[in-house]
């Protein structure tokens, strides 16, 4: 048997259905890819369609996190501002220390009214406008960040162990 050749009984098109005739005429093979082209197309617009309300799923779940986040920083701050006025009260008999603190608590308070106030997006194009306008801060900034990150990191890994005890005890008589 040569190596193009099928043997007897095996269909022509071997995805195609052994039970099922085969088209006899170039039109009726060309109408059947129309009619699979259709369905594959009809196949890709649902899957689409569906990606699309997956991603509007998840974008709407991580807006409603990052709302919620905000609120809760903007309580926060709230409640530091209210904590500070309240140690400013206490202080009642030294007036600059007390303006101070009240200083302190008010721009706290304008803070966390600020938090409330803006949007993701609002906070995201401050920042990159910030960006742009003081690129060597940032990198400086970004770079500070790093040495904290990696010094805490280092700091909160476990302490190597002395083979033969401390290092100290070596010179100790």
């Amino acid at each position: 048997m040569a190596g193009n050749e099928l043997p007897q009984g095996t269909p022509a098109d071997p995805i195609a259905d052994p039970h099922r005739e085969a088209p006899h005429t170039a039109s009726e093979e060309r109408a059947q890819w129309r009619a699979l082209q259709g369905d594959v197309e009809g196949l890709a617009d649902v899957a689409a369609e569906r990606g699309r309300g997956l991603l509007d799923a998840a974008r709407l779940q991580a807006q409603t996190y990052v709302e919620q986040r905000k609120s809760d920083a903007a309580q926060s701050v709230h409640d530091l501002a209210q904590t500070i006025r309240n140690s400013g009260r206490d202080l009642g008999d030294k007036p600059n220390v007390r303006a101070f603190f009240d200083s302190a608590a008010d721009g706290l308070e304008q803070l966390g009214s600020s938090i409330e106030r803006r949007s993701l997006g609002d906070f995201y194009s401050e920042a990159e406008s910030f960006a742009r306008r003081a690129p060597v801060a940032v990198a400086v900034g970004t770079f500070v960040a790093g040495l904290i990150a990696a010094r805490f990191i280092k700091s909160s890994s476990l302490p190597p162990e002395a083979p033969d005890g401390d290092a100290r005890d070596s010179f100790r008589a």
